[in-house]
């Protein structure tokens, strides 16, 4: 890919600081200014040379830029845009690390406006349930894929400039449809994240819940690894993409009625037969090896 002269990443957490490491580790980026609010977190940024510039004026970040992250949580990403729009340059490209994508397009088309061209929506599925600077590091898409939602009114070079600059970054990239995009996630990402916290939630919120936590294993910890997740941004992902989370929980509550009747009804074969399902299933996706 040609080289990317100045890189504004708006939001220096584990997307922008890594997308910026990545970048600066293959040699495709010159300059970076990372844009923020936190000053502990930028910091932490310029310390690990995810950054060479920090600053919470995002207009002036982008002054200049040829290459734009916006890697804030969806809520905020229409602010963002209002902002931006006056000062990019007309041949900058824009690109997100949003988790959801119809929700981030309008917020692009309210914000941009006549610069919604410029803007390649993209999701790199590559999270944790670590967050800030702290957590970036180089690596981070090696492998990993990241998913373009391209709009009509992007040229092929522009999308292009997209795909290559996480390609560098060494994600497989890959198209799907906004709508497509929010329902697949809904059901693989979002849903087990509002589990693992509706989970923790209960289980913290009894009178014991101390107690139970004090004596709870490895199975308790790995169900609920993703509840340590940022709260904030968990929220706006929820939010943002409310109408294919809710389907996905009916759907789940479905499944968790289906297996209460089987205890309900003592019925052993049944609830082998599902849970030897699930174990087919499960061990088939991850190439067979042992349960983690």
């Amino acid at each position: 890919m040609s080289r990317i002269e100045k890189l504004a990443v708006v939001g220096v957490g584990l997307i922008g600081g890594s997308f910026a490491l990545g970048l600066k580790g293959a040699g495709a980026v010159g300059r970076v200014v990372g844009v923020g609010r936190g000053a502990a977190n930028l910091a932490q940024a310029l310390a690990r040379g995810a950054i060479d510039e920090a600053t919470a004026d995002v207009a002036a970040a982008v002054d200049g830029a040829d290459f734009v992250l916006v890697a804030t949580p969806v809520g905020a990403m229409e602010a963002v845009f209002e902002r931006i729009a006056p000062r990019l340059d007309r041949e900058a490209v824009v690109t997100d690390g949003g988790s959801t994508k119809a929700s981030v397009i309008a917020a692009a088309r309210a914000g941009l406006r006549a610069r919604i061209p410029q803007f390649v929506p993209a999701h790199p599925i590559a999270g944790s349930d670590e967050s800030g600077a702290e957590a970036a590091r180089a690596g981070l898409f090696r492998g990993r894929e990241v998913v373009l939602t391209p709009l009509p009114e992007n040229r092929p070079a522009v999308v292009d400039r997209v795909r290559e600059a996480w390609q560098v970054c060494g994600a497989r990239v890959i198209e799907m449809s906004p709508t497509e995009h929010d329902a697949v996630l809904a059901a693989v990402s979002h849903l087990p994240h509002v589990l693992a916290f509706a989970l923790m939630h209960e289980i913290a919120s009894r009178a014991d819940g101390d107690n139970l936590l004090a004596h709870a294993g490895g199975g308790f910890r790995d169900l609920t690894r993703l509840a340590a997740s940022h709260a904030g941004m968990w929220r706006d992902i929820c939010l943002a993409n409310r109408a294919p989370l809710l389907a996905e929980l009916r759907r789940y509550q479905d499944e968790l009625a289906r297996f209460g009747a089987m205890l309900e009804q003592g019925d052993a074969d049944a609830l082998e037969r599902a849970l030897e399902a699930a174990r087919a299933a499960r061990r088939g996706w991850t190439g067979g090896g042992a349960p983690d």
